[in-house]
């Protein structure tokens, strides 16, 4: 944890919740101490909440004395478990702590599935999806679609996904039944987009657009992924993709989010949108501190609401 010193005078108590020693939770708490003089990172897996005591207590550290948190990361990958941990944040939110995002609008999007389900619902323009528990109705959708990724519920940067190609039944359904195997009961089924060499993270701060970077294919990669051997580069893009991230985006009205989306052949789309954001991408693709942009956001909200209640 970094300067966990007392409060003096005026000063901001402000974490940034994450994974200690990643570049990511490190430059945001980084900057958080350069704009207010300190930072704690917290790791939630070492948080004990005591309800008798009404204590969150890290490393000996009461958090519910503090002004904000900033929630970057909740683990080092998604799960169900991650819903766990959101209920540690609304116990500290309940007790007068600003977190940003707020805990119930992170939780909405820790399941693939259900920001799926409320873009859809919303209109926004996606590939097509087909969800199902039964391998039989998933092959047959495979095979319909003629070309589909198949996504774990709970996953970022494609891990877990599985591209499947093929025409043949009796593989397809090989394929189906691995992946429930693996622990994915509900089939997740997406088809593919004929899809350019890259796709796209629309980065907001709050309501407002911040910069679009692009993640750029590896050589023989089906995926954009830097796993993959992708890379970031710097895109420009309409006012019609932007409205439609924000489309996107208004619906988990998170603090600082990224939206991804894909200019394919057969149309705009959106894929997703991220409850944790990364900063790499628009860092080394566009040169934009989108960090910064965060925390002088966080600040501008803790100000106004100290305004309002004086």
């Amino acid at each position: 944890m970094t300067d966990p010193r007392p409060r003096e005078g005026n000063e901001l108590r402000i974490g940034v919740i994450g994974l200690p020693g990643r570049w990511s939770t490190d430059h945001l708490a980084k900057v958080v101490a350069d704009r207010v003089g300190t930072c704690s990172t917290i790791d939630l897996g070492a948080v004990s909440l005591d309800l008798a005591a009404g204590t969150c207590l890290y490393e000996g550290e009461d958090l519910c004395g503090y002004d904000a948190l900033l929630v970057k990361k909740l683990d080092e990958s998604y799960s169900p478990q991650n819903l766990d941990r959101i209920e540690v944040l609304h116990y500290l939110q309940a007790r007068g702590v600003r977190v940003f995002s707020r805990p119930e609008r992170i939780g909405r999007l820790i399941n693939r599935l259900s920001c799926t389900v409320e873009m859809g619902a919303a209109g926004v323009p996606m590939p097509e999806t087909f969800v199902t528990e039964d391998p039989e109705e998933a092959t047959h959708a495979i095979l319909t679609y003629g070309g589909a990724v198949l996504k774990p519920l709970y996953s970022t940067k494609a891990r877990g996904m599985r591209l499947v190609e093929s025409s043949d039944p009796g593989e397809v359904r090989s394929v189906v039944d691995e992946f429930q195997a693996e622990g994915n009961r509900t089939v997740y089924i997406q088809k593919r987009v004929p899809m350019p060499d890259r796709d796209l993270g629309v980065v907001f701060i709050g309501e407002t657009y911040l910069a679009t970077y692009a993640r750029v294919k590896g050589e023989g990669a089906w995926n954009t992924t830097t796993q993959a051997g992708g890379s970031y580069a710097c895109e420009v893009i309409d006012e019609a993709t932007i409205e439609m991230a924000r489309q996107a985006r208004d619906l988990f009205e998170l603090d600082f989010t990224v939206v991804d989306v894909v200019q394919s052949e057969v149309g705009t789309f959106v894929f997703e949108v991220s409850a944790f954001g990364g900063f790499r991408g628009v860092h080394e693709g566009c040169g934009v501190d989108a960090a910064g942009a965060y925390v002088d956001h966080v600040l501008a909200q803790l100000a106004l609401q100290g305004a309002e209640s004086r």
